[in-house]
């Protein structure tokens, strides 16, 4: 049975009176039960993020991910401790600042070659590359107590439409390979954001998880793929027409008529 949220999963901290501003949609909570936990923040523990690992049968892969959801203005410290504490060097974002004229994601980095801070940690912008689909970037992030730096690299998908979902899944699978491609030997989570942490987010952990069924030659069941996703963070995949996307670009993808 598919549920949008699993049965006897509990969401209590999301609705902690400390904690209701730090949620973008009242209805998107995390389930305490996989939700990441600060370690070290003046603000409390919590984050609208859950940990989403998706075992990958006969491969010996799991594909492990932060779900979360994009930083509020008042979110984007507790973003970044995330980052630093669970050692992510990937960060997959999936929609644009604004859409439609609603905010959808604060801008939590600085611009090419600035530098800014969130409580102790120090982000600068080293390089930035577009395409008309694509945005790269690259950080340098340290810790100003230890001068302790890590590199961070940075992918947003930015042609998604501001309503429904691609017409053709081309360049959004591109952009799923190009993600592939740079965590190709991570044991780290790759962080993976849109707006609420569902929709996209889960739209693009189901390719990935299809495209490494397919390569393992294992049984690629869409459907079961959005279950083990949703045991994990409620919701992911949002719509009906994300879940049509998604499972005509596996369907190219298995029928050999998408290259990569």
């Amino acid at each position: 049975q598919l549920y949008r949220k699993k049965p006897n999963m509990s969401m209590n901290s999301a609705r902690l009176e400390c904690n209701i501003a730090k949620n973008r949609y009242r209805d998107i909570s995390p389930y305490d039960q996989t939700r990441v936990i600060l370690k070290a923040s003046v603000s409390g523990d919590y984050v609208n993020a859950n940990f989403v690992n998706m075992e990958i049968p006969g491969s010996g892969i799991v594909n492990r991910y932060i779900a979360a959801q994009g930083p509020l203005q008042n979110t984007c410290t507790d973003f970044w401790q995330m980052v630093w504490e669970q050692h992510c060097t990937l960060v997959v974002m999936l929609t644009t600042k604004v859409e439609r004229g609603r905010v959808k994601c604060h801008q939590y980095w600085p611009e090419l070659y600035e530098t800014q801070d969130f409580g102790a940690l120090q982000i600068t912008c080293v390089k930035e590359e577009d395409t008309t689909s694509f945005a790269f970037r690259e950080f340098n992030l340290t810790h100003v107590e230890t001068n302790e730096e890590r590199h961070i690299r940075h992918m947003q998908y930015i042609s998604w439409p501001d309503h429904g979902v691609p017409d053709d899944p081309g360049d959004f699978l591109q952009f799923v390979v190009r993600v592939r491609q740079s965590r190709a030997g991570m044991v780290e989570p790759t962080v993976v954001h849109c707006s609420a942490g569902i929709g996209r987010t889960g739209v693009l952990i189901t390719m990935e998880t299809a495209m490494c069924l397919i390569e393992a030659n294992q049984p690629c069941f869409p459907l079961q793929i959005v279950k083990n996703m949703r045991d994990q963070r409620a919701m992911l995949i949002q719509t009906s027409s994300q879940y049509k996307f998604v499972c005509e670009a596996i369907l190219r993808v298995y029928h050999g008529k998408w290259i990569y």
